[in-house]
């Protein structure tokens, strides 16, 4: 394909495996060592795609990711889930007793916290990438400093595996979402799942009534996220998953939801393999 791919990270990152699946491992690749400047690259149109990690099942939530496609009014066209291994990694030729440093980006630290908290003589060092990380360490020739990564990453840079499987639950999964600057159009009979947005009055079960709607209409809630309005201090939007079975289901509840919500938006129609399990 010709369209370029904005990613966070570099090669060897797990931005750059969820590209490979859904792309190809020859689609050209426009790295980007912030979720900001990915958002940038595309509303720039210097990208026409991106992949954004949204939240981890052991983490949880991207918050600001959810105001970056907010704010710049993207378009959400797919998600992948991918299981994520944390492998610790460094220079050949040193064990876990030799490490004074840990790098690599903060979400990847936070699912890791148990294996790290054995070593408290060890510093963790956040940086912008878990493959920059490796890349770091070999370019620099640094010993005594490891990286946390994929093993696609340590393969890469030809650094030695210390520990693998070191994040603290076992079923560690990440949801990304593949963005772009326009929405596409799916037939209605191939929609199953929708993401929106919406803001509520602060008034007493004002969302248990929007969750009500939801269930009346046979919206089946998936996820469920808040998040402050920056403008009005105190007060928050809320970003919703819902599958559902007809279409027509989710036509009904967005009618009576664009009547009793404000901010009302339509983030993303699409169909998801996870929708059947959900």
């Amino acid at each position: 394909m010709d369209t370029k791919i904005a990613i966070q990270g570099i090669k060897g990152s797990f931005h750059h495996q969820v590209a490979g699946t859904w792309f190809g491992n020859e689609a050209p690749l426009a790295e980007c060592m912030s979720f900001p400047a990915l958002v940038q690259s595309l509303v720039n149109k210097e990208s026409g795609l991106g992949i954004m990690a949204l939240e981890n099942s052991i983490a949880g939530s991207i918050i600001p990711n959810y105001a970056l496609i907010d704010n710049n009014d993207l378009h959400i066209i797919g998600e992948h889930y991918l299981n994520i291994s944390m492998t610790l990694m460094a220079l050949p030729g040193q064990s876990v007793s030799d490490i004074t440093e840990v790098h690599s980006h903060p979400m990847a630290l936070l699912q890791c916290t148990e294996f790290l908290g054995r070593y408290p003589h060890i510093k963790l060092v956040e940086s912008a990438d878990t493959a920059e990380s490796a890349r770091y360490i070999f370019e620099s020739n640094l010993r005594g400093i490891a990286a946390i990564g994929s093993p696609i990453a340590a393969e890469m840079f030809g650094l030695d595996v210390l520990a693998e499987s070191i994040h603290n639950i076992q079923n560690n999964q990440t949801r990304f979402v593949i963005v772009k600057t326009q929405n596409s159009v799916l037939p209605p009979e191939e929609i199953n799942k929708a993401s929106i947005k919406f803001a509520l009055e602060d008034t007493p079960g004002s969302l248990a009534t929007v969750l009500n709607v939801m269930n009346n209409c046979k919206l089946n809630l998936s996820k469920i996220q808040s998040m402050p309005i920056a403008e009005t201090p105190f007060k928050y939007s809320f970003f919703v998953d819902v599958v559902f079975e007809k279409y027509k289901h989710y036509l009904k509840a967005k009618a009576i939801l664009e009547l009793m919500t404000t901010q009302f938006k339509v983030c993303l129609l699409y169909t998801s393999d996870a929708a059947d399990a959900a």
